[in-house]
């Protein structure tokens, strides 16, 4: 495989673990070698439209040694969601709920409503109230603390968070703050959108999953029992605050399932991102810092450059699914929270990969380095065996992109890094993709 990296770019640094030692955490290796690519450029879009420099803001570029003791006083990178008047940044960095006046620039009322669950609120709600409140003695903070996991996704989880602010006689000019994963940044979103007619949100992204995806770019919603994420709103936060800190308090598994997302944004449109992972993947593993920093600094970039063109996906945005019509069936079918969605995703990439390999669009070294890269990531490359072919066709019938009758699928089609969109595919290799993993 030919590389695009540069030796001499290799950065050697020292870091120590993070107090916050919960959960599965893991300490952080020394002496470690990061090897990062000659460019940090997003390649032009395949769609014929304007390429990442006329449309991405980006600050405080290079990845730097930012072990937590050292990093605190440092000013975050910024990768900024470019929507003109509803524009928004995404500020990266470890130690970022230290300093308070990075969210409290976006609060412009005197009541906050935080959002969080029972896994989350005890490790990090002390630390978002004080960054919400020092110094800022006018504004008064309200917290929910919803159970935790997808199978609460729901409308009457959602209630809760109604009630909370309908109790506390929360006006238009309050602020919704959501702090966990993808699911309450979902569900938060989903409920400033709607409280009231629209109030302000910012997101606090505690997970893999959330930092590198499901906070940028304004998708909200809860699921229903006959589909994944069939009803929300688009709907953009005023900010976006990534703190790293959270990573090392966090789960394996769930560090695994947030590394499926990055690794669609190579396979979709960054084949340079993608070959930087196959040869730093041990080191996300690892929790290491800067290769973390990194990678959500780009994943990022890569989400707000599309989002910036396609911010309803009418079309390019539709692409960030690659792997989901088949993972969302899967999650359905299989049962809410039973697997993780990064999980379910990676099968579904497997899937996506599988049927664009039999209709002849990539060839084989491709499949191969994205089995490879899953395994590496510690994340399945098949759906449970209680998926029959039924299933999956009966739950992909009501999938979001379907139009017309027909579902239209992201596929990988020609090099590493591109991909269609496309409801124009031999029926055929759909149904021998769904024989070869699952029952009939």
């Amino acid at each position: 495989m030919a590389s695009s990296f540069c030796p001499k770019q290799a950065l050697s640094f020292t870091s120590s673990a993070s107090a916050h030692q919960l959960h599965q955490s893991r300490a952080i290796p020394r002496d470690i070698h990061v090897r990062f690519p000659a460019s940090g450029s997003l390649p032009s879009s395949r769609y014929g439209v304007k390429s990442k420099a006329a449309r991405l803001k980006v600050s405080a570029t290079k990845v730097m040694d930012q072990s937590p003791s050292k990093s605190r006083s440092k000013a975050p990178t910024v990768v900024e969601v470019d929507l003109g008047n509803r524009s928004y940044p995404i500020y990266i960095g470890a130690g970022l709920l230290d300093q308070p006046e990075l969210l409290q620039r976006h609060i412009h009322g005197k009541r906050v409503l935080v959002v969080t669950n029972t896994t989350v609120a005890p490790l990090y709600l002390d630390r978002t109230i004080s960054a919400l409140t020092d110094g800022n003695p006018n504004v008064t903070v309200e917290s929910v603390i919803l159970p935790d996991g997808e199978q609460f996704k729901n409308m009457e989880t959602l209630m809760k968070v109604f009630d909370k602010a309908i109790e506390s006689r929360l006006d238009r000019r309050c602020t919704f703050v959501a702090l966990g994963g993808g699911v309450i940044g979902d569900m938060c979103g989903y409920a400033a959108a709607s409280y009231l007619r629209g109030v302000n949100f910012i997101q606090i992204p505690t997970t893999v999953m959330a930092q590198v995806d499901s906070s940028v770019g304004g998708k909200t919603g809860i699921n229903h029992p006959l589909g994944k994420n069939m009803i929300g709103a688009f709907y953009q936060p005023q900010c976006v605050l990534v703190d790293t800190d959270p990573l090392t308090t966090l789960p394996d598994k769930e560090l695994a399932s947030g590394l499926a997302e990055v690794i669609k944004y190579g396979l979709i449109r960054d084949a340079e991102f993608f070959e930087w992972q196959e040869q730093n993947m041990p080191l996300l593993l690892a929790r290491d810092p800067t290769a973390f920093t990194y990678a959500i600094k780009r994943s990022c970039e890569n989400k707000a450059d599309v989002v910036s063109q396609d911010e309803k996906e009418g079309g390019l945005r539709a692409t960030l699914n690659l792997g989901h019509t088949f993972g969302h069936a899967v999650e359905t079918g299989f049962g809410y929270g039973q697997w993780l969605h990064g999980e379910a995703v990676a099968a579904g990439t497997v899937m996506a990969v599988d049927m664009s390999h039999r209709l002849g669009w990539i060839d084989d070294s491709l499949v191969e380095r994205v089995h490879k890269i899953l395994q590496q990531a510690k994340l399945p490359t098949s759906p449970p065996e209680t998926m029959t072919v039924e299933m999956f066709k009966s739950i992909m019938a009501v999938d979001k992109k379907v139009a017309d009758g027909k579902l239209r699928l992201i596929l990988l089609k020609g090099p590493l890094g591109n991909c269609v969109f496309t409801g124009d595919y031999d029926q055929k290799a759909l149904d021998e993709t769904l024989r070869a993993f699952s029952k009939s």
